[in-house]
């Protein structure tokens, strides 16, 4: 087996009780690089079609990329994949932590789970010895108890637990896996998926290093790291994510306020990170082998009990628990974040759905007779961590809104889904198209719904001084930030198809690594005589399986959209005078079809597969 890939993949059967390997041939790695590519290989390949999420049929994909376990500056990631249990269609959720290293280490490229335990089941892979063990005592509780019942009876703290909390268990179509006590693989439903299947934690240990094709030049890129990047990098392991002060966002109108209705948040500096450091931080932490430590941690006693365990909201869910929810008390926001965490809940889904409850009951289309007496008004920092609790259990209204905010607003009716903030059923993140709006374009035509992550950041492309950086995918020049013309679509497919790169490497977002070095990286990591050319039609490759993924399932042309909010401007602040105008989107959309070489619809046609060598993707159509 070339380097960087351990050659072999686990698959198990829960139904049958039944544990296998197999060993791809080495074009397989090249084709699909790993992570993403791997999901995206395994649920064409053999997902049925139009099965149930949440059925024993539904697969779940734990994949690594070459780079995952090596020692290089952002090898921490892994991948979870399966059908989204949100979304219906393509489900896909990268994490960082310490897990993916040893299922690298333990001697593993990916586990393929397939069927339902009998009864609640975790899974202990120690290196070659793999089990399935009974979690009976283990259902029902949180993330943190489950990781302490577990390294006890393995008697082994070095033990790395990819788990679920009462989220997952209770299928909330948007719990996440939480690998520890503090990473999560977020989006489109994974815990959900993993819960469906009895399953409540994979627990890994190994023992075996990964091994590069020239440790010489990894060697080097860590040292290139430490000495010229690190001191650049400050700001990330000072305050973490958000760090660029929360209140930059409502200048430009990018912060989510009150459901992405609102402009304006006078209090922003309440839920600030230097807030957060100056008065409750204790201290940051970070991923395997990454010096940046960007990850918050968090502890206090009053007037809520919050463990450092659990570490700290990043700017994610400071924008989707605070602002989004109108709330600006940090502590609750704190609070918050721990309780997605302890029950495994992906914090965008739960603040986004909150959100959009409190604007219902706003409007009286909720009231106290569904909330049970809870006044979920926009600012009720004690009724976020209420309703959250209700969510994980699924109790009264929180059964409703467990569904994410598609389902509950279809339920409620009466002009909820003017409301309801979501793309293709996975609830928008904590950025706003009204401003970005090629990420806006991102969000509407991506497989998983939107996604900030596999996307472009407009604001990046209006600076003169970083333009520099995008020319190695032929961007050579500024694009207005209001743009949206055929070279803004150019934009957003090359930066799109590259992080996707990313995902299938499994190369951490938050490095500098420049598009020479990733290339340079993985040449070190698999002795490949790769090139930048290669990697990029890898994304490409994957962006149109996982396409092909969801026309399967039944999305079409009208799937490829943004939800109303987005076409009218913000009640006040800097985007009250702009929104998306749908004449401007849906031509730019037709464009970036064009360009992908899909046809009018958005289906890649034969010749596009061919081209990217998956001809047997196009048998599926």
């Amino acid at each position: 087996m070339s380097f960087g890939f351990t050659g072999t993949i686990l698959r198990i059967d829960l139904s049958q009780e039944k544990i296998t390997r197999e060993h791809p041939e080495k074009n397989f790695y090249r084709r699909y690089l790993g992570g993403e590519g791997f999901v995206a290989y395994y649920l064409l390949k053999e997902l049925p079609a139009k099965i149930d999420p949440l059925s024993l049929e539904n697969l779940l994909i734990f994949a690594a990329g070459p780079i995952t376990g090596t020692t290089v500056s952002g090898s921490s990631r892994s991948s979870v994949g399966a059908k989204s249990p949100l979304t219906n269609g393509f489900g896909e959720s990268e994490v960082g932590g310490f897990w993916g290293a040893e299922l690298k280490k333990a001697g593993y490229d990916a586990i393929v789970i397939t069927g339902k335990a009998k009864k609640p089941i975790y899974l202990w892979i120690h290196n070659e010895q793999v089990e399935i063990r009974d979690a009976s005592k283990l259902w029902g509780k949180e993330t943190g108890e489950v990781q302490q019942l577990l390294k006890k009876e393995l008697n082994d703290k070095q033990v790395r637990m990819a788990l679920i909390g009462q989220a997952g268990e209770n299928l909330v179509r948007y719990a996440c896996i939480m690998h520890g006590l503090r990473n999560a693989a977020g989006r489109t439903g994974m815990g959900a998926v993993m819960g469906s299947k009895n399953l409540k934690a994979v627990a890994i240990r190994g023992t075996k290093r990964p091994e590069v094709a020239d440790n010489k030049k990894i060697n080097e890129f860590r040292k290139i790291m430490n000495d010229v990047y690190l001191k650049d990098l400050e700001h990330f392991s000072l305050l973490g994510t958000g760090g660029d002060r929360m209140e930059s966002f409502i200048w430009t109108g990018n912060l989510p306020i009150h459901n992405f209705r609102d402009g304006e948040f006078p209090t922003i500096n309440n839920i600030d990170p230097r807030t957060m450091k100056n008065t409750i931080g204790l201290k940051m932490e970070g991923c395997y082998a990454c010096p940046i430590r960007c990850k918050k941690v968090v502890e206090f006693k009053e007037p809520w009990e919050v463990n450092s365990n659990y570490g700290a909201p990043e700017y994610e869910a400071l924008g989707a628990l605070g602002s989004n929810c109108g709330v600006d008390d940090l502590k609750a926001v704190c609070k918050a974040n721990e309780l997605c965490n302890r029950y495994s809940m992906d914090v965008i889904s739960v603040g986004v759905t909150i959100g959009f409850a409190m604007e219902c009951y706003e409007k009286g289309l909720l009231t106290n007779k569904e909330t049970d007496g809870l006044e979920l008004t926009f600012g009720n920092g004690k009724a976020l961590i209420e309703i959250i609790e209700k969510i994980a259990k699924r109790e009264g209204l929180g059964d409703l809104l467990a569904e994410g905010v598609k389902r509950a607003a279809e339920k409620i009716g009466k002009g909820a889904e003017e409301l309801a903030v979501h793309v293709k059923g996975i609830e928008v993140p904590m950025h706003d198209p009204r401003l970005k709006k090629a990420l806006g374009l991102g969000y509407a035509v991506s497989p998983t719904g939107a996604d900030h992550m596999h996307n472009l950041n407009d604001q990046y492309l209006t600076n003169e001084s970083a333009i520099e950086k995008y020319a190695p995918l032929a961007i050579y020049e500024t694009i207005p930030l209001e743009n949206l013309g055929a070279k803004k679509v150019r934009a957003l497919i090359y930066q799109t198809n590259w992080r996707v790169v990313y995902n299938c490497l499994l190369m951490c977002m938050f490095q500098p690594w420049s598009h020479r070095e990733i290339t340079d990286i993985t040449r070190a990591v698999t002795g490949w005589n790769t090139s930048l050319w290669e990697l990029v039609k890898v994304g490409e490759r994957v962006t149109n399986m996982a396409r092909v993924f969801n026309i399967r399932e039944g999305f079409t042309k009208k799937d490829d959209w943004l939800p109303p909010r987005f076409f009218y401007p913000k009640t006040s602040g800097e985007l009250s005078e702009t929104s998306v105008n749908p004449k401007q989107f849906e031509i730019a959309r037709d464009i970036y079809y064009k360009m992908m070489g899909w046809d009018e619809n958005g289906i890649p046609t034969k010749t596009k597969l061919e081209e990217l060598d998956i001809n047997w993707v196009a048998e599926l159509l």
